[in-house]
């Protein structure tokens, strides 16, 4: 069998973010975004299954061979918490695990924007951390969640699938649930999360109708809700959360969401010129003019709006990466790739700005 426990204290102490097992290849780490070959003999069918029967936890060992997908948490003692997603390839078991580091890291480790702080301030509402997979969503919506933890006194319930970090109690009294050991499905846990005298919710993924039903539900009755959502740019969130609903119902949602939005966090991952990565981050925060934008379907110009509201905390992921070639923490050319927009990116690197998301919002 292929050694894994040392495999997994390997990828820690080197920090490699996650490690990856297929048949027939050698593992792989993925360290600093790059995918790095470990030196071994190439994963057999016996390995795999090896892994299979040896990490699976009961509970998930029947999903596994009916739907040939599992997501759960792994624990190494002396080395780390892991989420993994076990999966089945051409019939045959395959996996990937990510590191979940113990200690959550502050808002200033993870280099974000010391905007990001005012996000976690409202009485309510619904706060959205957005990206694509790997982007570190679940570790911004942990250091949001640490940060209440050290400064505010409330009751906080998570709703996740599977847990990734821990939180002690500190100031606030935090109760995590794991779907599949503490609630049979996220719609369960949602059922009754309002009856559990919640300040504040976290919904480990917005996925369905459900969890958004619920999230606006909480925010309507003056609970602060904190969740995590697949899209590209903070504009394309607003949509994705419509599209959980038939068209029919699209009017009211956006009436809704309009009303109980706080903000959308959006980020991507980028190589830094020190090594590892740093984060771009688009924020749109629901201003007057953002609401305004999505109470008219006006949607299509979220952007502008984003891209010049810098007073009420917004920024574009071109305005985020253009700071971050200005102060050398990245590189042009890997600035570049991740612009929304490298033309105007270019241009502002350049020294040239134009108005054209202020002509856009004076037709507003």
């Amino acid at each position: 069998m292929i050694p894994l426990k040392q495999l997994l204290a390997k990828a820690v102490e080197v920090g490699a973010s996650d490690l990856h097992l297929k048949l027939n290849q050698k593992p792989y780490f993925r360290l600093h975004s790059a995918l790095t070959e470990v030196d071994l003999p190439p994963i057999t069918v016996a390995d795999l299954n090896d892994v299979a029967a040896e990490i699976i936890p009961p509970h998930q060992t029947a999903a596994f061979v009916e739907h040939h997908e599992a997501d759960f948490s792994y624990a190494l003692e002396g080395v780390g918490r892991f989420r993994v997603n076990a999966f089945q390839s051409q019939g045959i078991p395959a996996f990937a695990f990510r590191h979940v580091k113990t200690k959550v890291p502050t808002i200033e480790e993870l280099n974000l924007p010391p905007t990001l702080p005012r996000v976690a301030d409202a009485a309510s509402g619904i706060v959205v951390i957005s990206g694509t997979t790997g982007s570190g969503k679940s570790t911004t919506l942990a250091a949001l969640i640490d940060l209440l933890n050290q400064r505010e006194k409330l009751r906080i319930i998570t709703v996740e699938d599977p847990i990734e970090y821990l939180f002690p109690d500190r100031e606030c009294i935090i109760s995590q649930r794991e779907i599949g050991i503490d609630t049979g499905s996220f719609q369960a846990a949602l059922k009754h999360v309002l009856r559990q005298d919640p300040d504040v919710i976290v919904i480990g993924e917005m996925r369905d109708q459900t969890s958004f039903r619920t999230a606006l539900s909480a925010a309507e009755t003056g609970h602060l809700v904190f969740t995590t959502l697949h899209s590209g740019t903070a504009a394309v969130a607003v949509h994705r959360m419509m599209e959980f609903f038939p068209s029919t119902e699209w009017d009211q949602v956006r009436l809704n969401l309009a009303a109980n939005l706080q903000a959308v966090v959006c980020q991507r991952l980028l190589r830094a010129t020190q090594g590892g990565v740093v984060p771009a981050v688009e924020i749109l925060i629901n201003s007057p003019t953002v609401r305004k934008l999505i109470e008219t379907n006006r949607l299509e110009i979220l952007p502008a709006a984003v891209e010049t509201g810098v007073e009420d905390g917004m920024q574009t992921f071109n305005q985020s990466i253009y700071g971050l070639i200005k102060s050398g923490m990245i590189t042009q050319d890997e600035g570049m790739l991740y612009a929304t927009n490298p033309a105007a990116l270019r241009m502002n690197l350049q020294g040239i700005f134009l108005d054209e998301a202020k002509r856009i919002l004076a037709t507003v």
